[in-house]
């Protein structure tokens, strides 16, 4: 073999192609999307995953977190793989093998290496669940937010109507520990159902801060049960940070429905 032909050689198997995944779970057993020291993150089980699959995968990238008892039907990750390893289509099934059956890759495809889950993406898409009946359903354990008392949801719109277009969420923000250098989000569109007893929140924006749509939820649930006043919505986004609304929906009503690109 000619020395150009072994550089083709040693090329090829270097040669690495980005993976994108959808990826679904259910957030209850797991310490949220990012990886932990504990282990149990969602990133460091399909971290392990890829491992048992091959070395020389690199590191995951995910479109973004999700914290805690945060369910997700469409997260979106990246990773750089060897060249040639699977078939797109194999990947799916090869990584579902080594992975809980709480978390399941739904699709991957191979995509250029300019695509990135977080910094490509231009917007995602959340839903609430929130049970509003004196009675929990059972079935509803872990999956929805239980408020057992009356809601008005002509004042939950009109509050949801305040807090579209472009705003300063400071209020809405929660402390990761220093405090977030822009604050500044835009909401296009956030649709509030009723179907019996179940009520759902739909947020879709370009981006969300730190725990900002369960504060959201919290602060139009609120008005909703006439603890607090459409004027009060008014003053969080007129003085964004000098108060907060301090009043966080609780983790396992949220779901990441779809990331936008």
């Amino acid at each position: 073999m000619t020395g150009l032909s072994l550089e083709l050689v040693e090329r090829d198997v270097n040669l690495m192609h980005r993976l994108r995944l959808t990826i679904a779970y259910d957030g209850r057993p797991f310490s949220g999307w990012q990886s932990q020291s504990n282990q149990n993150g969602v990133q460091n089980h399909l971290k392990r995953a890829f491992l048992a699959l091959t070395p020389k995968a690199t590191k995951l990238h995910g479109a973004g977190r999700t914290d805690a008892g945060v369910h997700a039907l469409a997260q979106v990750a990246h990773i750089d793989v060897p060249y040639g390893r699977f078939p797109a289509t194999t990947w799916i099934t090869a990584l579902n093998s080594h992975l809980p059956p709480e978390i399941r890759v739904l699709k991957c495809w191979f995509v250029s290496p300019k695509f990135h889950a977080r910094f490509s993406a231009i917007g995602k898409i959340y839903q609430y669940r929130v049970w509003n009946h004196p009675v929990f359903n059972p079935l509803e354990i872990g999956r929805s937010w239980h408020i057992p008392y009356q809601l008005d949801l002509d004042l939950m719109r009109q509050a949801a109507a305040r807090l579209l277009s472009t705003h300063d969420f400071a209020s809405f923000a929660a402390n990761r520990g220093k405090p977030d250098k822009d604050t500044i989000r835009t909401i296009h569109e956030i649709k509030i159902r009723r179907s019996r007893e179940l009520l759902t929140l739909h947020f879709d924006g370009n981006g969300f801060l730190y725990r900002m749509v369960r504060m959201l939820t919290g602060a139009i649930t609120r008005v909703g049960a006439g603890r607090g006043s459409l004027a009060w919505i008014d003053q969080l986004l007129l003085y964004p940070g000098k108060a907060k609304a301090s009043y966080t929906a609780p983790a396992e009503g949220l779901y990441l429905m779809r990331v936008k690109y």
